[in-house]
């Protein structure tokens, strides 16, 4: 039945209109282009897929090649630390390396080297002939023997072999396969001394793989170059072991390769697979990801069924509206009287809902349409406000009810005579309310007029423009508002005046926040704001600026007594005890003044200037106040010189910029030898010559530039001190601004690792900034780097706040006492029971004590007297260059040998 009328339908409509003739074939050629745009879509949905899934692919094989080399690294680094231990502990032969690497000891610092990197697993050692006499996850070891191994019998036998081998093979001990990681040890004259290694179960890689796996029919598999299946998710024991390379030539291909992508036929299970490969950048192995092509495509697949059905539903949706337009337009002639109908009454609602009072006039001046709003709005009565009533008698009607003031036949004329023309006014009513009216003008000669209640909306805009000008926790004036002021101030200054600038920095204002809470802390600058409001002149202006920084423009300034008293006002009246919240506050303030026209004419000029005036009260000591003097600008230009030039010489490379390290020696007060030296940055400056560090440091700290600087001192120090003796240690400073870097650890570990110096022999020295600022994620840096097997000292102790308390939270392995201890160590009074109780504190838990400053013999003896371990100062050494200070080693060593052997002929004489 539908389908006859439909098609009578359309016969009719192709009949009668040409518009629905073009409709209706628009419509088929909509439908085809659609299915067109499916296929083409279909096949780029394809491509699409199999893209995403090699990218996938390669991403994953990238992870683990990156995850397992970092790992592996990690564990060649112990490998490499114990082929260290060896030679520094002066093993020479295989019966002294059985013996001395068999103790429990050895044991015991295995476990430690592991305990700081968990996921290694256990590292065995193993003596020239294949006997196991170490381990770290067992004591005592127990009885294997691998001189049959393939492995064993290359590193024993061909002494030209790699000195790092990777094989897989089955385990003695756990009867699984196991992937073996060993490194050889020869002796100081070439000798096969024994094997270090480590045996890692496939099941620890496999877990990994199973973590990242890529979905049903993923596999990803771990072998060595040589084509040997290492470890494989999902696990296959009889794969283990197998060698693929003597497969295909694709296959030889992907063990030839860094990187390979691409898809064959899998040799596991004939199934058709894209690959990607990765080799690991240090290590023998490759990581390889695959899936099936069909593995790749599902979703592809559920994809094409959702097109499918989109591109049907659309065709059915298309000739469906072609159908309801169709009967749309044949019934639209009926539809349309009902519009007009329905929209008029919308008409109504609409103008009766309105927020605004609307009013429709003639050209006559006779009301046409009022809405309920206009009524409601000014209290006027339905019966006198109707369509016929003249503007006039509105007005009348209005003035009769108390809703208009003023003369009715003056408002009349004033408005006639704009409405030809589109005007608006805002009027006040009696009752307080301001009124927005918007007259409108018509073609026939009336108009429309909307009144609006924009009463609560000026009362926003009057507080939002308050808002824009004044702060709004002082209402003082803010800084918008204060520059406002000064330029106008500075436009209008007289020839005879001047105009004082107060800059006003209240003194340990954060202080206040930390201790009592920013509640408080509000509260004091309200009440700073008061008082300076009531010190302030009549004339004068006062404005907050920020934070806890003020201002007060000073006008008509004709003598500096006028801004002294000023100052003596403000400094009584914010030292005044305030009452904030039961808290009874003290603070103080530091002022700077800069005068206009004398120290400036623009705004900016003088802002600059009272600003750094502010800056050397603060330097001043603070609580003080100081007029600009054009050596502050003079003082600021060189520091940015200063900057600048430390910039350049960064730039240029270290040391063709100048830059160099110094180091000075530390002197054990027990037995007189040098224990360690202190690397110390020196700037000799292309013009200036020598740079005092405490000129330049500061502005490296303050942009910034000491992470590059103490980046290059650590490698530059690290460097140098792997030639000097292995009983003197290297200590570096470390900067708060370093610790925020959050990257300290990893470039102390590069700088161990480029200089091969141990890390037991670096010890680094920071100071409690460090600890204040953020302890928790600084302790936790300071653990990653004691795991390292860094020391760390604590420097310039006593001259902070916690000391004890970080003491308590972290084992310091040295505490370096100021050397401002040190100057009166002698005195009466002087600081000899403080020096002794640090080091008693530092005894007590098993802490050196490096002493600073040492200058005289009088201050040496005291403090080896008082049990001080080691001193520093320019009574043994100033600091001194690399080259000089090897110099002073030899030196001070062969004056050990000459006063040891006096002492020892002295013995024999008596």
């Amino acid at each position: 039945m539908m389908t006859r009328f439909g098609s009578r339908l359309f016969d009719h409509a192709f009949v009668r209109s040409g518009p629905i003739r073009w409709l209706v074939v628009g419509g088929a050629l909509l439908i085809a282009a659609i299915a067109i745009g499916s296929v083409l879509m279909a096949q780029n949905f394809r491509e699409r897929a199999l893209r995403n899934s090699s990218r996938e692919l390669e991403n994953t094989v990238l992870l683990l090649a990156h995850h397992f080399d970092q790992q592996l690294q990690d564990f060649a680094v112990i490998q490499k630390d114990f082929v260290d231990h060896v030679r520094t502990t002066g093993i020479r032969t295989v019966e002294d390396y059985r013996k001395r690497l068999a103790g429990e000891d050895v044991h015991r610092m295995l476990r430690s080297k592991i305990e700081a990197l968990p996921y290694i697993g256990g590292v065995n050692i193993i003596d020239a002939e294949g006997n196991l006499i170490n381990s770290s996850t067992a004591w005592p070891a127990p009885k294997v023997n691998v001189a049959d191994r393939a492995y064993f019998r290359t590193f024993k036998y061909d002494p030209y072999s790699p000195d790092v081998l990777i094989e897989p093979l089955h385990s003695r001990i756990s009867g699984a396969w196991t992937v073996l990681i060993v490194r050889r040890i020869v002796g100081p004259n070439g000798e096969f001394l024994g094997v270090v290694g480590r045996g890692i179960e496939p099941a620890n890689f496999e877990k990994f793989f199973a973590s990242v796996v890529l979905g049903e029919g993923a596999t990803i598999s771990m072998l060595h170059r040589d084509g040997t299946l290492l470890a494989r998710y999902p696990h296959s024991s009889e794969l283990m072991g197998r060698n693929f390379k003597n497969g295909t030539s694709a296959q030889q291909r992907v063990f030839g390769l860094d990187h390979f992508a691409g898809r064959f036929m899998s040799p596991v299970d004939g199934e058709d697979r894209l690959i990607s490969s990765r080799a690991l950048p240090h290590f023998p192995i490759l990581m390889m990801a695959t899936t099936t092509r069909a593995s790749a495509l599902t979703d592809w697949r559920e994809q094409i069924g959702i097109l499918i059905s989109v591109a049907a539903s659309s065709a059915l949706a298309i000739a469906g509206v072609l159908i309801a337009v169709v009967r749309k337009l044949l019934e639209q002639h009926r539809l349309s009287r009902e519009r007009l109908t329905l929209e008029k009454q919308r008409l109504d609602r609409a103008v009766n809902n309105m927020t605004q009072g609307l009013l429709l006039f003639d050209a006559e001046q006779r009301l046409v349409v009022c809405n309920q709003r206009y009524l409601e709005m000014y209290g006027l009565s339905a019966e006198i406000v109707k369509p016929g009533s003249s503007f006039h008698d509105i007005i009348a009607h209005r003035k009769a009810t108390g809703s208009f003031t003023g003369d009715i036949d003056d408002y009349v004329v004033r408005v006639l005579k704009g409405v030809h023309t589109r005007n608006s006014m805002v009027v006040d009513t009696s009752d307080g309310r301001s009124i927005h009216i918007l007259n409108e003008p018509l073609t026939d000669g009336g108009w429309v007029a909307t009144h609006e209640d924009i009463t609560e909306r000026r009362r926003i805009e009057e507080r939002i423009t308050h808002l824009a000008h004044y702060d709004a926790l002082t209402d003082l004036p803010n800084r918008t508002m204060f520059h406002e002021h000064l330029r106008e101030e500075l436009a209008a200054v007289g020839s005879d005046e001047q105009i004082a600038v107060h800059y006003i920095d209240i003194d340990e204002f954060k202080g206040v926040n930390d201790a009592l809470g920013h509640l408080v802390g509000d509260e004091l600058l309200k009440s700073i704001a008061a008082s300076l409001r009531r010190c302030a002149g009549p004339a004068d202006f006062v404005a907050r600026l920020g934070g806890d920084e003020f201002a007060i423009v000073q006008s008509a300034v004709t003598s500096l007594d006028q801004v002294n008293e000023l100052v003596a006002r403000v400094f009584a009246a914010i030292r005044a005890p305030f009452d904030c919240m039961g808290h009874h506050l003290t603070t103080d303030a530091s002022i700077g003044i800069a005068l206009a026209p004398e120290h400036g004419t623009a705004l900016d000029q003088v802002l600059k200037n009272a600003d750094m005036a502010m800056y050397a009260a603060k330097s001043a000591g603070r609580r003080t106040y100081r007029f600009f003097e054009p050596e502050m600008d003079a003082k600021i230009r060189e520091s940015r010189q200063l900057e600048s030039d430390l910039r350049h010489a960064i730039a240029q490379g270290r040391r063709d910029g100048g830059l160099e390290v110094y180091y000075q020696p530390c002197l054990s007060l027990k037995d007189d030898r040098i224990t360690g030296c202190e690397a110390l940055v020196r700037w000799r400056h292309p013009a200036r010559g020598m740079v005092s560090p405490a000129e330049f440091i500061p502005i490296a700290e303050d942009t910034g530039l000491i992470n590059e600087i103490g980046e290059w001192v650590l490698a530059t120090a690290c460097r140098d001190a792997a030639n000097w003796p292995d009983d003197i240690r290297l200590a570096v400073n470390v900067s708060p601004v370093q610790f925020k870097s959050g990257t300290l650890a990893l470039k102390i570990m590069a700088a161990l690792a480029a200089s091969n110096l141990p890390a037991s022999r670096l010890e680094l020295e920071i100071t409690e900034a460090v600890l204040i600022r953020d302890d928790d994620t600084a302790l936790a840096i300071l653990h990653q780097l004691r795991a390292i097997g860094v020391r760390i000292a604590l420097d310039d102790f006593g001259t902070g706040y916690s000391s004890l308390s970080y003491l308590h939270r972290f084992p310091f392995d040295k505490i370096k006492i100021d050397r401002c201890f040190v100057d009166d160590i002698g005195g009466p009074d002087g600081s000899a029971s403080i020096v002794q109780a640090v080091v008693n504190l530092a005894a007590a838990r098993r802490m050196t004590t490096t002493a600073e400053g040492v200058e005289t013999e009088e201050q040496q003896r005291l403090l080896r007297a008082l049990g001080c371990s080691e001193m520093q100062g320019y009574l043994f050494s100033a600091a001194k260059p690399a080259d000089k200070v090897l110099e002073l080693f030899a030196l001070h060593r062969s004056r050990l040998a000459q006063r040891g052997g006096a002492k020892a002929r002295r013995r024999e004489a008596s």
